[in-house]
């Protein structure tokens, strides 16, 4: 293979790269993603304030829990209300809406965690009520899905 077609042929391949990188958004800075999803950066600075707010109330003992007894759950909690938060924007308001299934489940699942090591719950109690979260989140997906 002579050398100005193996040139060809990584020139195409450095272009094909580009494009896939263009499509996936890599490359990009804050302000693009920013523009791209608020929602999604909003709730990463949610997740990251709430985060630091329960290790500030566990340093100094302000609301006289443990932070390693209680902090993790307490943070694994509020996460789990953010996510399922951003979910609910994201079913409401038609500007946001976006795929859901993925942050209800993992939602679901930090708030039952959370749960569970704050109060006596068993897993027993908690399962059944993520199945129904999942149930219900397909039903809303399928009922707000635009018919073409």
């Amino acid at each position: 293979m002579s050398e100005p077609r193996r040139n060809e042929k990584n020139e195409k391949g450095e272009e094909k790269r580009g494009e896939k990188d263009e499509e996936k958004g890599r490359g990009q800075g804050w302000e693009e993603k920013w523009e791209r999803d608020r929602l999604r950066m909003i709730s990463i600075a949610a997740i990251l304030i709430w985060g630091g707010l329960v290790a500030l109330a566990g340093t100094l003992n302000l609301f006289n829990y443990k932070w390693d007894e209680h902090g993790w759950a307490i943070f694994l909690l509020g996460t789990g209300v953010i996510l399922i938060s951003k979910v609910i924007i994201r079913a409401l308001v038609p500007e946001y809406r976006r795929a859901i299934g993925g942050s209800l489940i993992i939602g679901f699942i930090l708030l039952a965690v959370g749960i569970s090591d704050m109060t006596d719950w068993s897993w027993d109690y908690i399962w059944p009520i993520i199945l129904v979260a999942i149930g219900l989140s397909i039903l809303i997906r399928g009922a707000l899905r635009r018919r073409k």
